[in-house]
């Protein structure tokens, strides 16, 4: 069984070694002449006027949760749908259940105004 993974572990390490590499190597022999304009927050070619003291709304939050949420779980369904048909009905049933979750919560969520904007 571990070599199988074998593979995926050496390609991971070989991965954060390069990466480490390349970070070290950019900090040892990168310049280093910071200026106060270097310094300067920069957006699009334009000073920045900031958003210091500006509170977004608990809604953008909870949007954005929600769609994480909704998002991970539609990648659960790609591996069932590949092995739909070794799933057998236990397969189908354990999806049925997972959805019917997935859409009462949904729907919860709708109720509750979760996913109103602006009201």
């Amino acid at each position: 069984m571990l070599s199988l993974y074998l593979p995926i572990l050496v390609i991971l390490l070989a991965a954060a070694g390069l990466a480490t590499i390349i970070f070290t190597l950019g900090v040892v022999l990168g310049p280093k002449n910071p200026t106060a304009e270097k310094a300067l927050p920069y957006e699009s070619g334009s000073p920045s006027t900031g958003a210091r003291n500006v509170r977004l709304s608990i809604k953008f939050y909870l949007t954005a949760i929600l769609f994480v949420i909704f998002d991970i779980e539609a990648v659960f369904l790609y591996p069932w749908a590949a092995l739909f048909r070794r799933l057998g009905w236990m397969g189908l049933v354990e999806m049925t259940l997972f959805l019917t979750v997935l859409v009462i919560t949904l729907v919860y969520a709708w109720k509750k105004g979760a996913l109103e904007w602006e009201k």
